[in-house]
C-alpha cells in the first residue's frame, strides 16, 4: 500500500515537473510552417490534457491514503480484540479458581466419608441446539479452517453455555486454534484450563499434553517436562500418554 502511494506521488511531481516545462516554453520549433492560432489551440489542448491528468493523480493519492488509514484503524482493531480476549481468559481462570475453592471450602466444613474410588464429575450434557453450536465450530476449524471466526464463536459459545461437557470441549479447541495461529500465551491460558480445573474431563489428557507442547515452544522446558509426566501418570492408559513418553524419552536422549 505504500509503494503505491510513493509511486502515485511521483507520477503526480513529474507530470507537475512537465507541466512546468511546457508552460516555460514559448519557441516553438516550426515557427515559420504554423501560424499563431493553431499554436495557442495546442497549448490549450495540453493544457486541459495536463489538469485532467493531475485530477486524477490527486484523486488517486486521496484514495491510495484512505485505504492505508483504513488498514491502520483494521490493525489497531485486531490487537485490541487480541488484549481483550487475552484478558477474558485471565478472568475466566481466575472464576473457575473461585468456584473451585469455595468447593473446596465447603467439603472442609462438611467432610464426608472418603469414597473407595475418585468419581469423574458428571458434566451437563449438551441440548440439540448446543450441539449443533459446537459441530459449526468444530466444522469452521476442522474443514474451513476460518481460524478468527472460529475464535469468535468459540467465546459466544463458552458465554451462553457455561459449565457444561461441550464447554470444557471448547476451551480444548480454544487452544488448538490458538496454537495453530499461533498465538502461544493464549493457548496456554485456555489449555491451561481444562488442564487444572476439568482434570476429570475427557479431554484432560490431550489438554495437559497439549500444554506441555505449547510450553515447549515458548521455552518453558522444565514446566513442559513436568507436564508430559502428569500425563504419563495421570492418564497412563490414554493416547496422550504414549506422545507425552515419547517427548520425554526424546528429551532424555538429547541430554
Amino acid at each position: 500500500m505504500t509503494k503505491k502511494l510513493m509511486a502515485a506521488a511521483t507520477l503526480l511531481l513529474a507530470v507537475t515537473q512537465a507541466g512546468v516545462v511546457l508552460a516555460q516554453s514559448s519557441t516553438p520549433a516550426f515557427q515559420n510552417n504554423t501560424s499563431e492560432a493553431s499554436r495557442q489551440a495546442g497549448n490549450n489542448q495540453a493544457s486541459a490534457e495536463l489538469f485532467y491528468m493531475l485530477q486524477q493523480l490527486q484523486g488517486d493519492v486521496r484514495r491510495l491514503q484512505g485505504e492505508v488509514e483504513e488498514q491502520r484503524h483494521l490493525v489497531d482493531r485486531l490487537e485490541q480484540q487480541g488484549r481483550d480476549r487475552y484478558i477474558d481468559l485471565d478472568q475466566r481462570i481466575l472464576k473457575l479458581t473461585a468456584a473451585q475453592q469455595q468447593a473446596q471450602a465447603a467439603a472442609i466444613a462438611a467432610p464426608a466419608p472418603a469414597p473407595a474410588s475418585v468419581q469423574a464429575k458428571d458434566y451437563r450434557q449438551p441440548s440439540a441446539e448446543e450441539s449443533k453450536a459446537y459441530n459449526g465450530i468444530v466444522d469452521l476449524i476442522r474443514n474451513q479452517k476460518k481460524y478468527d471466526q472460529a475464535i469468535t464463536q468459540i467465546y459466544e459459545f463458552l458465554d451462553t453455555y457455561p459449565e457444561g461437557d461441550l464447554t470444557v470441549n471448547a476451551y480444548y479447541w480454544l487452544g488448538e486454534v490458538y496454537l495453530v495461529k499461533p498465538q502461544l500465551e493464549q493457548a496456554k491460558q485456555a489449555f491451561s484450563i481444562v488442564a487444572t480445573r476439568f482434570a476429570d474431563h475427557r479431554k484432560a489428557p490431550d489438554s495437559t499434553y497439549k500444554l506441555g507442547v505449547t510450553l515447549d515452544r515458548l521455552g518453558e522446558k522444565e514446566e513442559a517436562g513436568r507436564r508430559m509426566q502428569t500425563v504419563v501418570k495421570n492418564y497412563p492408559d490414554s493416547s496422550a500418554a504414549k506422545l507425552a513418553q515419547s517427548y520425554l524419552d526424546g528429551q532424555s536422549s538429547g541430554d
